[in-house]
């Protein structure tokens, strides 16, 4: 069990880091920027919209782990160790998502202060 729960880990971080390469293969050669379309135009604002798609994302990720972890769950047919370590992984992911929409919080009430 703990192989799984280590290839799970490991698939989990994998998908995150190849998520979080998106926008950057999005960013490469596109050129000039038309009028309206970027974000902000000072290094701070710009630090806090990466900031806050980074955190979307980890969001995103955090939501789908709280779906495996029910799926686990789901198909463990009564096997308690498989039914533990489901319920492990979904208090691990809500207690993930929950710090994530701090930060996000947070993340806004200093952007908004400075």
């Amino acid at each position: 069990m703990l192989h799984h729960a280590r290839t799970f880990r490991v698939a989990v971080g994998s998908l995150f880091l190849w998520i979080s390469a998106i926008p950057a293969a999005y960013g490469i050669d596109i050129g000039e920027v038309p009028p309206g379309l970027g974000g902000s135009s000072d290094v701070a604002g710009s630090v806090v919209d990466i900031v806050i798609k980074i955190l979307s994302y980890m969001a995103l990720i955090a939501t789908i782990v709280i779906i495996i972890a029910g799926v686990r769950m789901v198909i463990s047919m009564g096997d308690e160790g498989a039914v533990s370590g489901a319920k492990k992984t979904l208090l691990w992911a809500l207690i993930g998502l929950i710090l994530i929409l701090l930060a996000g919080a947070i993340v806004s009430v200093i952007a908004n202060i400075f």
